[in-house]
């Protein structure tokens, strides 16, 4: 089938985040090499190039809130504007990306009679739950997440897709129910000509290090420690910014001040092949909300192995005497442990090649085209 044959896309998105809109881009400049794709969303910055790039309808500029009533109100009235912007749209697919739980424009894009298409970006209902313990006691926090993840089941149950990163996300989401329209490789591609490695492996300095959001979801407090029991000739470098940046350095000034750690602070999106390019190893102890740390496709185009937690569809790609390691181990003493015995004994030279290989083979833009162009044609 021809690219001219598919029919247009519409991409609904939830308020984005900087981090959201990196996502968000790709998948966008996925579709748009496939068909014409064009964006309803809300709480863009105000330099964000998918003005630029894209045919943008803004539903809003408000954020989801400061509370839990007021993110509520928000969520039903970014629904409703949904609704007011797709009855106006010409576009034959809706496609719902992170925003599973939006049941008021699903349901509406079905009366319509457009192709509904869901994309979850990680666990919502748990992500809530977790902020919102919080914020209030757990039992709500639970209740409340449990009403986010009916909203969600809901959703699933309309659309006539669902595309999830990788196999082992369907199934962490508990989508089995959803097999026979669920399509379970719609991992994002990476730009393997800016992410390729910077430095060769062999030419690395002994450091492991983290890259992405310094707060509680990546596991930060947990990897402070695990640095704290490194040998001292293994350095650990915290490259990225967050709400615990403060903590970290308060945390680590010792080991900062002799060196054995490193906070780098804030990268844009130029430097970070350099920085990937610098480790031997990066760690990822990241939460069950993720879905697929993008970072890591970006480790393994720059040459770098993974030892990430096994949480959602992290195991597909990050397969043992492959391209990484899977940090089953909780306590943070084991964790530290085992990237000693990684650095001291593994092949890594060799696994850098085999993560290179796959980046380009599997996670280029080719790749994800091929894949997206199968979905919208058995959609």
């Amino acid at each position: 089938m021809d690219d001219e044959d598919f029919d247009e896309v519409c991409v609904v998105t939830h308020p984005l985040a900087p981090a959201s809109e990196n996502a968000t881009r790709t998948l966008l400049e996925i579709l748009s090499t496939i068909t014409t794709v064009s964006l309803v969303t809300s709480g863009l910055s105000d330099d964000s190039r998918l003005r630029d790039e894209y045919e943008v309808a803004e539903l809003t500029n408000e954020g989801v809130g400061n509370s839990i009533l007021v993110a509520a109100i928000r969520f039903i009235l970014n629904q409703l504007r949904m609704c007011w912007v797709i009855a106006r749209r010409d576009e034959s697919v809706i496609l719902f990306f992170g925003a599973t739980s939006y049941v008021l424009p699903i349901a509406f894009s079905r009366l319509f009679g457009k192709t509904v298409v869901l994309e979850p970006r990680g666990n919502v209902p748990l992500t809530l739950e977790l902020q919102w313990k919080e914020r209030v006691p757990s039992v709500m926090a639970i209740g409340l997440a449990r009403i986010v993840w009916l909203l969600e089941r809901v959703g699933y149950q309309l659309a006539h897709g669902i595309v999830t990163y990788t196999p082992a996300m369907a199934e962490q989401l508990d989508l089995g129910p959803y097999t026979h329209k669920l399509y379970p490789n719609g991992a994002r591609y990476i730009d393997v000509t800016h992410f390729q490695p910077r430095t060769a492996f062999d030419n690395r300095e002994v450091v492991v290090g983290f890259l992405g959001r310094i707060d509680e979801e990546k596991g930060i407090r947990k990897l402070a420690t695990v640095a704290k029991h490194l040998p001292e000739d293994i350095t650990f470098r915290f490259i990225g910014d967050g709400n615990l940046t403060t903590w970290l350095e308060s945390e680590l000034e010792s080991e900062i001040r002799d060196g054995s750690v490193e906070v780098v602070g804030w990268v844009d999106h130029e430097g970070v092949p350099e920085q990937l390019s610098e480790l031997q190893l990066l760690v990822m102890p990241s939460h069950p909300t993720e879905g697929l740390p993008t970072v890591i496709l970006e480790s393994f185009a720059c040459g770098t192995p993974v030892y990430a937690t096994p949480v959602s569809g992290v195991p597909d790609v990050v397969r043992g005497d492959e391209t990484g390691f899977l940090m089953r181990e909780s306590h943070p003493q084991e964790v530290a442990k085992n990237i000693e015995r990684i650095i001291r004994s593994e092949p890594l030279s060799e696994m850098s090649k085999t993560c290179r290989e796959v980046a380009v083979k599997t996670y280029s833009k080719d790749g994800a085209v091929d894949r997206y162009r199968t979905i919208l044609c058995n959609l």
